[in-house]
């Protein structure tokens, strides 16, 4: 009987863990679809009523259109001219919005490329006992104090920046991109990260 009951709990455990991450990951398919189709509906809308398209060959000719847009502001922003008129629009319009800078270097961490806002991984004791936090280093000044970014888990773009003692950081020689998975896995694979702490 008690045999039953183990199988039965591993079972429904088991299937429990396979069924939950895809009932999830439809629900939020299904949320970043909906929400998608609410910003293309104007489009969509336009393609019904000229071409009377049904309303899911309108959406995806304007999904198509959209990464077409992409696409060629892409290959604009590629030439000297192209990047010289974003640099000055950039300059003279986009950086007096609030929050575009903070929007924009956060999508680049996060999504890739040249610029970085994290100059390396840390980890670091801001409470001077043993535990230890992952953190990303983002300044350090010449007062013996180190600027760094704690983020949340699993949304890395929130979180505390804190200003601590040098001697409290310990720079850990590992990729950024690879840590941030870190965070957004709730810790999982921080096994090798572990590994690189000095002296182990």
């Amino acid at each position: 009987m008690e045999k039953v009951k183990s199988f039965l709990k591993t079972t429904l455990f088991g299937g429990f863990l396979v069924v939950l991450p895809i009932i999830v990951l439809i629900f939020v398919l299904g949320w970043l679809y909906d929400s998608l189709l609410d910003k293309i509906r104007p489009i969509t809308n336009i393609l019904i009523e000229t071409t009377r398209f049904s309303e899911l060959a309108a959406s995806v000719i304007a999904i198509v259109v959209i990464l077409l847009l992409f696409f060629i502001v892409g290959l604009i922003v590629q030439t000297r001219i192209g990047k010289y008129f974003f640099h000055f629009f950039e300059e003279r319009f986009l950086k007096r919005i609030p929050l575009y800078r903070i929007i924009k270097e956060t999508v680049i961490q996060l999504f890739g490329g040249d610029k970085l806002i994290f100059k390396s991984v840390a980890l670091v004791k801001p409470f001077g006992n043993d535990t230890m936090i992952t953190a990303f280093i983002t300044d350090e000044s010449e007062n013996d104090y180190v600027t760094v970014f704690i983020p949340s888990s699993p949304a890395p773009t929130g979180g505390y920046i804190y200003h601590i003692k040098k001697e409290f950081v310990t720079k850990i020689d590992y990729p950024i991109e690879q840590a941030m998975k870190t965070v957004l896995s709730l810790g999982a694979g921080s096994k090798d990260f572990l590994k690189r702490i000095p002296g182990n």
